[in-house]
């Protein structure tokens, strides 16, 4: 099984694939699409469409998880990372994927088994799970990682 975990930000947004063979997790791809914050909002979101677009045709996931906006305090921020999650769930939807929507809280406690983990002990458990070192990775990617592991773990609701 292979899952697309999706940190959803229209100025940046990450993105992790991982497959598991139900026992072993294998990293498969991470990283974050970036658009121009000069650019028209519309003309990012379309970016962002075709970027998801292409991960979807490359790694051909069996589930996208999408981390749902649990609490934002700026009202800006908050709208483009809604519209932004609206974007990975149409995609997801358009090409008849299995979706998940977990919170921050049910991600991490799905990687590290505590619900209240704070970011370095997520990559920490990432690393670890994925056997590999995420020191150059960006926060971004780390935690769409995070959202793709734990879409993989039967019984998770993250």
């Amino acid at each position: 099984m292979i899952a697309l975990g999706i940190d959803p930000g229209s100025a940046a947004c990450g993105f992790g694939v991982v497959a598991s063979d139900g026992s072993n997790l294998r990293f498969v791809d991470a990283g974050t699409v970036r658009t121009d914050p000069a650019r028209p909002e519309a003309a990012r979101l379309a970016e962002l469409e075709a970027a998801l677009d292409r991960l979807v045709a490359e790694h051909h996931p069996d589930r996208v998880a999408v981390e749902r906006l649990y609490f934002q305090r700026n009202v800006r921020t908050a709208m483009a990372v809604g519209q932004a999650r609206g974007v990975a769930l149409l995609v997801a939807a358009r090409h008849g994927l299995a979706v998940s929507e977990p919170t921050p809280n049910e991600v991490k406690l799905a990687v590290c088994g505590n619900g209240a983990a704070d970011k370095q002990q997520v990559a920490v458990m990432v690393g670890r799970l994925l056997g590999m070192e995420l020191s150059g990775a960006s926060d971004d990617a780390t935690d769409a990682l995070a959202v793709a592991i734990g879409a993989l773990y039967p019984g998770s609701s993250a």
